[in-house]
């Protein structure tokens, strides 16, 4: 089959996650509704946007949804959230959408204006992207400057922004939930806007000194302010350029913090979050790779997820040369050490040990042919093996490369949840030896594969999983695939 059509079945399959997923909740219990406005803005929201919406997500506080198209959005949509963010700067909404936005904020609801919003319903020409320009000038939303308490200007002092550097935000009300604990300053890199038209209901909590040497204008300007809107809360910042500025520790934190505080009057994460460091509770993964060559699309398997945070080694000898037990929670094992020498004695004593500490083991695909004259390895830990060569009266195990076939779930177990049938093209393997007791949870009926592709083994002392899929690329980028190897990860490291 031409790897086009391959390819197309790989992102077909993503339909068979969906009666799984009809089974879910709307919304995730205890999460903070939000719903992001994006789609139309001068700035590249097609990177801003992810990425705020994945700073939410990150801290396990929020339930986020994304509108690109805002208008004809109404009351009885918005019914349903608890605060609105805004990375939009275009057309108006109609009469509709905006007065159904006004009445969620002043019946409760909350409001973050991010940069670019700042400009959007001023009464200034649309500004379009590079690919769309709209020249169109519309009258201002009047109300929504109330609502977003600062907006920009062509009256003189006309509203605008220097070079783009870093310059240091000052905290002038410190004691604020936002605020509060984040010491007196943060640096951020962005455009510093100046002369912004603030309204008089806008509360400020800190500023930045534009400097002339950046054509700025020599004063403290406005950065981050929150606004009362009836019974609603406002939380804008005027950072948040680009996807580098967003990065800034600084914007984080504040954003993910006054998002909170404008869906619920009050904060409660933490004053210090840096979106390149992973969380302090993640799961210690040791990756073991080499013996065996690999698509590099396998290393995606661990990315994004900020609840991992993963070390690779490349030989038996790097893994295991000290006891790992105090580093890791889990060993992934994608390794084909074949070789007596490719482990030594003191080697295998530290991998026992961490595997009868109660620790977990998640084994891939040609892993299952490791250390094939160590039995611990094949017999009592994996419980499985593939014969390099005919062994204890049986033929040697065979192989065969890009095999399509359809994989069964098994029963219910934590690896395979949410995960059903999956089309996918795959190395498959046949003539291993499998020991009888395993717990099978994934199968297929294709000749060229022995059936179980995946087991439980039934190892006392630790949690041992083997998955035979993830031979190149095609499985790598699997929905489902990368689904159960997230899921094994998280079983085999105590989390579900």
């Amino acid at each position: 089959m031409p790897s086009s059509l391959r390819g197309l079945a790989v992102l077909f399959s993503l339909c068979a996650l969906a009666p799984a997923q009809n089974t879910l909740p709307l919304f995730q219990e205890g999460r903070i509704r939000t719903l992001i406005f994006s789609g139309r803005n001068n700035h590249d929201w097609r990177t801003t946007t992810p990425a705020l919406k994945k700073y939410l997500l990150d801290t396990g506080r929020f339930d986020v949804r994304v509108v690109e198209e805002p208008a004809g959005t109404t009351a009885e949509t918005l019914a349903a959230y608890q605060v609105i963010v805004l990375d939009y700067n275009g057309p108006r909404w109609g009469a509709g959408t905006e007065k159904a936005v006004e009445d969620f904020v002043k019946s409760g609801g909350g409001l973050v204006a991010v940069h670019g919003a700042s400009w959007a319903f001023s009464g200034l020409p649309v500004l379009g992207d590079r690919h769309v320009r709209i020249n169109l000038v519309e009258p201002a939303w009047a109300e929504y400057a109330r609502m977003v308490g600062g907006i920009w200007s062509e009256q003189e002092p006309k509203t605008g922004h220097g070079l783009l550097h870093s310059f240091k935000v000052k905290f002038i009300d410190p004691s604020h939930p936002i605020t509060q604990g984040m010491g007196e300053s943060f640096l951020a890199t962005d455009e510093l806007y100046h002369n912004m038209r603030m309204q008089p209901g806008a509360k400020i909590l800190a500023t930045a000194y534009d400097d002339p040497k950046m054509k700025g204008t020599g004063k403290d300007e406005p950065i981050l302010w929150t606004v009362d809107y009836g019974k609603g809360r406002v939380f804008h910042t005027a950072l948040g350029h680009d996807l580098a500025s967003m990065m800034e520790p600084g914007f984080v934190t504040t954003f993910v913090r006054g998002t909170e505080w404008a869906a619920t009057g009050a904060v409660t994460l933490p004053a210090a979050i840096d979106p390149a460091r992973p969380a302090a509770d993640r799961l210690r993964v040791l990756v073991v790779t080499g013996g065996h060559s690999f698509d590099t699309s396998f290393y995606t398997l661990f990315e994004g997820y900020p609840d991992i945070a993963w070390d690779h080694s490349v030989t038996s000898h790097e893994a295991f040369r000290e006891d790992i037990r105090p580093k890791y929670d889990v060993v992934v094992f994608y390794n084909m050490h074949d070789k007596p020498e490719d482990i030594t004695e003191a080697e295998k004593k530290n991998l026992v040990d961490f595997a009868q500490s109660g620790k977990g083991l998640v084994v891939i695909h040609h892993a299952i042919a490791n250390y094939p004259a160590w039995d611990w390895w094949s017999k009592e830990l994996v419980r499985g093996k593939y014969l390099l060569k005919p062994e204890g009266g049986m033929p040697g195990s065979t192989y065969k490369h890009d095999v399509e076939m359809f994989v069964e779930p098994v029963g219910q177990h934590p690896v395979i949840a949410g995960a059903s049938r999956m089309h996918i093209w795959d190395e498959t393997y046949k003539g291993m030896w499998i020991a009888p007791d395993v717990q099978v949870l994934l199968r297929t009926g294709e000749p060229t594969s022995d059936g179980p592709v995946a087991w439980i083994s039934p190892y006392s002392k630790s949690q041992v999983v083997y998955i035979q899929l993830g031979h190149d690329r095609l499985a790598h980028i699997h929905p489902g695939y990368r689904r159960v190897i997230k899921n094994a990860i998280d079983w085999a490291g105590g989390r579900k």
